[in-house]
């Protein structure tokens, strides 16, 4: 159970955002174990069962575990914001039901980290497979991953697992939930930098996720592709439109050899160009140049 610190202050508050869909219940079990280990922060769980009803599942739930259903699955992004809207707190940690925290200090850490800067809206750990396999490209928020990338500001962040600033989040409008699935992610954060926050990647501290594939997926392809069409539409300046997507597509088909899962993902750009990806939050010159200098021009 989550204890205040030893000082006697008021710890802070997370409320804490867990989404599930009841098929792995045991990986369940660990991560709210591992979570009700933090100590030096008071914790809110919000459990939402997304297209999966709580009730059933096999164990029953710690008492400080709060659960909402959702009778269809809202896909992340969307059961994200709803699970967020629930929670209270000042912070707001987004925690994927397969993962698990190595230390009893990992919250107190991140919270710590984000009141270092006022303007800090993400604090981005370093996720690290629980049976040792390397961490994936896609975890660290860095072109240049040696040594596992340098900490700092960052133009992206683990989305299944990191802390963010509940005003910063509320400010952009939270996760893009049409999306369903993939580059939610960027979404945000190019809003949060835009909006003049920041994105720290701090990886001295660790959290434990299986490294798998995110084609694993049955959607991957298709939702790859629509997506990443839709957070050009939605955040680049109109010159930036086309570079992006067609670098993406340029790499896609350098990457992916397999041409049926090619054949979903060109389906799925067809449709990410003639589909309305939602409002438009365009970024101005000046993020254009930020992201640049953070080593992420937004047209790669």
């Amino acid at each position: 159970m989550a204890q205040e610190p030893q000082t006697g202050a008021t710890p802070p508050r997370v409320g804490v955002v867990l989404m599930t869909m009841g098929n792995r219940p045991d990986d369940l079990e660990r991560a709210i174990s591992s979570l009700n280990q933090q100590r030096g922060v008071e914790l809110d769980i919000v459990l939402l069962g997304n297209g999966w009803n709580p009730a059933e599942n096999p164990w029953p739930f710690p008492a400080n575990v709060r659960t909402i259903h959702s009778p269809e699955n809202l896909g992340i992004p969307e059961g994200r914001n709803v699970g967020a809207r629930e929670a209270r707190g000042d912070y707001l940690f987004f925690y994927d039901d397969d993962a698990t925290l190595p230390t009893d200090h990992v919250l107190a850490d991140m919270v710590a980290e984000m009141e270092k800067r006022a303007d800090n809206a993400v604090i981005g750990p370093l996720g690290q497979d629980p049976t040792g396999k390397p961490t994936p490209r896609r975890w660290i928020p860095r072109l240049n991953v040696k040594n596992n990338g340098k900490p700092g500001p960052a133009t992206w962040f683990l989305e299944g697992i990191h802390l963010s600033r509940r005003t910063a989040f509320d400010q952009v409008g939270g996760w893009p939930g049409h999306f369903f699935y993939g580059h939610e992610g960027i979404d945000l954060a190019w809003r949060l930098i835009d909006a003049g926050w920041v994105i720290q990647y701090v990886p001295s501290i660790t959290v434990n996720h299986p490294a798998t594939s995110p084609a694993r997926h049955a959607v991957y392809y298709r939702m790859n592709a629509r997506n990443r069409v839709w957070v050009a539409k939605r955040n680049l300046p109109a010159p930036l439109v086309p570079l992006y997507v067609g670098n993406w597509a340029a790499i896609t088909l350098l990457r992916v050899k397999d041409k049926a899962a090619l054949k979903v993902w060109f389906a799925g750009l067809a449709e990410g160009l003639r589909t309305d990806a939602g409002e438009r939050h365009v970024m101005s010159w000046r993020t254009v140049a930020k992201l640049t200098r953070l080593g992420r021009p937004p047209v790669i």
